[in-house]
């Protein structure tokens, strides 16, 4: 056969905003699981799934011999899951129709579920903006994956940095201002509590965005960590007040159930007929929502409480000792979920510093077998590590090698593999989405 010279050139034939997208980088692609470390860096929960487990995780009401009959039935995994998952939205419903925020109840017309809560932010770029011509508004230092998810959407993106100076709060004002000056302007992303800032947002900043008297558009909120906060705070069942508010809530952190990959998105039903109406027609799997249904069932929440009264033990264990360090300077942010953004100082006595981080990072890691997080490049967050609360044995451990890698930062006797590995690090163009 002749030799044939292709007319493909994957330079011309890619979208260009796809061509130039930055790689991002999830907390796994650092260092990898291999068992023996502890991994206070993807924000997990390190106490297990909220599900009562026997000791080979089968569920059981409190005994191997009593299994919860959880409804999957492996026999039936020829058949597509339930497009719907209506049993589903209703639990989800009922968990957050707390009445602290509205008299009104939402129902399964109120809600999407997804893929985590990913999906839930591509199909909302997909639903509002046009490629190439609209834009979203995010708040940094906050999650990653609304910059990326724009990105691949060929959507612009406008910053209005929260304020470093007031503990990361938001600023209403100036994003009232953006969207008055910038129509094209679609979606407000907001996290809260934030990531990774650990703060809730003050309800009335929020409602003054949403008062906003001439803006046409979305404004979602990203409470993926709403569960480590204190009860009521929770704005989901607010949708049912305002017609342009989504709540994005997802099982991977305080029910520790990230394997699973579930997220929702509550909104208003005309919100919640779009997302639903563009969405794949199988997104949740079987077990998936098997799963998620047995999770949110009353004797299985409680055992997610107590999880997390766990992880706020830990927590304050954490708040209390760090200080203690000589080497770690303030908390920047809040308390309001499962992990703290903490300053690294280049002295004992010094300043926050992004070489003292990363030294830090890169040595708990390499040497010590304890994997956070370098937060430093983040807006406001120069010289920070976020570290999640882990069970007492990893806090315990945790606290033990901090000391000593300071120390011996302190003492100029790190090795010079881990300086060289700390600098490549720092200069790395990879975005950062965890």
């Amino acid at each position: 056969m002749a030799p044939f010279k292709s007319a493909f050139d994957l330079q011309l034939c890619a979208r260009p905003n796809i061509l130039s997208l930055q790689p991002y980088k999830c907390a796994r692609d650092d260092y990898k699981d291999d068992g023996t470390n502890v991994l206070l860096d993807a924000n997990e929960n390190a106490y297990g799934p909220g599900l009562m487990l026997g000791e080979i995780g089968r569920l059981s009401h409190g005994s191997d011999s009593e299994p919860t009959g959880l409804k999957f039935d492996l026999l039936g995994l020829h058949r597509y899951p339930d497009p719907h998952q209506s049993e589903l939205k209703e639990l989800l419903c009922k968990l957050r129709n707390t009445s602290v925020h509205t008299s009104r109840k939402i129902g399964p017309p109120n809600l999407f579920v997804g893929v985590g809560s990913d999906e839930a932010i591509d199909a909302l770029l997909r639903c509002f903006c046009r490629p190439g011509v609209d834009k979203i508004l995010t708040c940094p230092p906050t999650y990653g994956m609304y910059k990326v998810s724009a990105q691949v959407n060929d959507i612009g993106v406008v910053e209005v940095p929260l304020d470093a100076s007031n503990s990361f709060a938001l600023r209403p004002d100036a994003v009232n201002a953006a969207l008055t000056n910038d129509p094209s302007i679609k979606i407000v992303y907001i996290c809260s509590p934030g990531n990774p800032t650990a703060n809730l947002i003050d309800k009335n900043s929020l409602q003054k965005i949403l008062e906003h008297p001439t803006w046409n558009g979305v404004i979602v909120l990203d409470e993926a960590y709403i569960d480590f906060a204190p009860e009521g705070a929770s704005l989901a069942e607010w949708v049912a007040e305002w017609p342009n508010l989504v709540v994005m809530q997802t099982l991977s952190k305080a029910f520790g159930l990230a394997g699973i990959r579930l997220g929702a998105a509550f909104t208003s039903p005309p919100i919640a007929m779009l997302l639903n109406n563009l969405k794949a027609p199988y997104n949740i799997s079987s077990p998936t929502s098997a799963i998620a249904i047995a999770a949110l069932q009353a004797e299985n929440l409680k055992i997610m409480k107590r999880n997390r009264q766990s992880i706020l033990t830990q927590k304050q264990r954490l708040i209390e000792e760090l200080p203690k360090v000589p080497g770690v300077g303030r908390f920047l942010g809040g308390t309001d979920s499962n992990f703290l953004l903490v300053e690294i100082l280049d002295a004992p006595d010094g300043e926050p510093s992004n070489k003292a981080a990363l030294l830090v990072y890169e040595t708990l890691a390499e040497q010590k077998g304890v994997v956070v997080r370098f937060r430093g490049k983040e807006t406001g967050c120069s010289g920070c590590l976020r570290i999640t609360v882990g069970t007492k044995e990893e806090v315990d451990k945790f606290l033990e090698q901090l000391r000593s890698v300071l120390a011996g930062i302190y003492q100029g006797s790190i090795d010079q593999s881990v300086v060289a590995a700390a600098k490549s690090k720092e200069s790395s163009n990879a975005q950062d989405v965890s």
